[in-house]
């Protein structure tokens, strides 16, 4: 962390601008660039996304040559959840009722896509930030719904004998250095073992699998959570804060998993600034990853950030 950087500097993210943009692709009313017209909406917008990566219509096609080379077609769906009507909007920024919405949205869509023949796993996430790939700053996520179960997906499945996230959450509860934040319901922390200098683990207190399993008090308590999450990375560094995050279920491929404990990912890319990002290249990539930062450093800045006082660069 104290080495010199003359490495890559990144563009410090653009603050709120104007809540309608004629040439945005998201905003109500707009043409779409697949050539759709957005409806006026006024609340949370949910459609098929125009340029989707998976399709139900894909034809079945499988390729084997002697086992070692294996590939087969993939079908399922992607839609897009639009957060708010207001291009100007993030969830860090956003009331928690009109968060609650998106969290409706997301039971809604969870439910809806989990009943649908030939789909197997319903991935809900969010890329924010060009850093992060975002193709549009209008507040938004995807869902992608595929027919087999996604590599990273599968690793956890295939690990959680028991519901392992319940008891690590024990752990974080009684020594409580990786804990950034919590409410009645959930619990945000800088995981044991993560990678990206500011990674956050989001656990419910209470053990389910899925959208469709949350109770309604627990609806209110993850929108209240996610705006917070969202308001300390972005008093972190003082800017719109990137992160890719992602919410991982159970498949629903009608298979049992009692085990599995439904959670979010966070990873952001920031390193030590608004504009020193983390590069997973040399040893991470060929040998194993290495931390910059301690999980609990991490987690000490993130709870100083919602609090108020001055994190950066020079505190790392």
């Amino acid at each position: 962390m104290k080495r010199p950087w003359q490495g890559q500097v990144e563009p410090v993210g653009a603050p709120a601008g104007a809540a309608y943009v004629p040439g945005c692709y998201l905003c109500p009313g707009n043409e779409r660039a697949g050539g759709q017209r957005n409806p006026e909406y006024t609340g949370v917008f949910v459609f098929d996304n125009d340029f989707a990566a998976l399709r139900p219509d894909t034809p079945t096609a499988e390729f084997d040559d002697g086992g070692l080379l294996v590939a087969k077609s993939e079908s399922g769906r992607c839609r897009v959840v639009c957060f708010s009507p207001d291009h100007s909007q993030a969830l860090a920024r956003m009331e928690i009722s009109a968060i609650d919405a998106v969290v409706m949205a997301w039971c809604r869509e969870f439910a809806a896509l989990a009943a649908e023949p030939g789909i197997a796993t319903v991935q809900i996430f969010e890329n924010r930030g060009e850093m992060m790939g975002c193709s549009n700053p209008h507040p938004h996520g995807q869902i992608w719904c595929t027919s087999s179960i996604p590599n990273q997906l599968a690793k956890e499945v295939g690990a959680l004998e028991r519901p392992l996230l319940v008891d690590y959450l024990k752990i974080e509860l009684r020594e409580q250095v990786r804990v950034v934040c919590a409410n009645d319901h959930f619990v945000a922390l800088v995981p044991f073992w993560a990678v990206w200098p500011f990674e956050l683990l989001l656990l419910p207190r209470r053990h389910f699998t899925g959208f469709d399993e949350m109770r309604p008090a627990e609806h209110s308590s993850l929108a209240g959570i996610l705006k917070e999450i969202g308001q300390r990375y972005d008093l972190l560094f003082g800017v719109p804060f990137p992160y890719s995050m992602g919410f991982h279920q159970r498949p629903v491929d009608g298979g049992s998993y009692p085990n599995f404990t439904w959670h979010a990912h966070y990873h952001p890319p920031l390193l030590r600034s608004a504009t020193v990002r983390k590069f997973m290249v040399g040893f991470e990539m060929f040998g194993g990853p290495q931390r910059d930062t301690t999980p609990e450093s991490a987690a000490e800045q993130l709870r100083n950030a919602g609090q108020g006082g001055t994190v950066g660069s020079a505190q790392l």
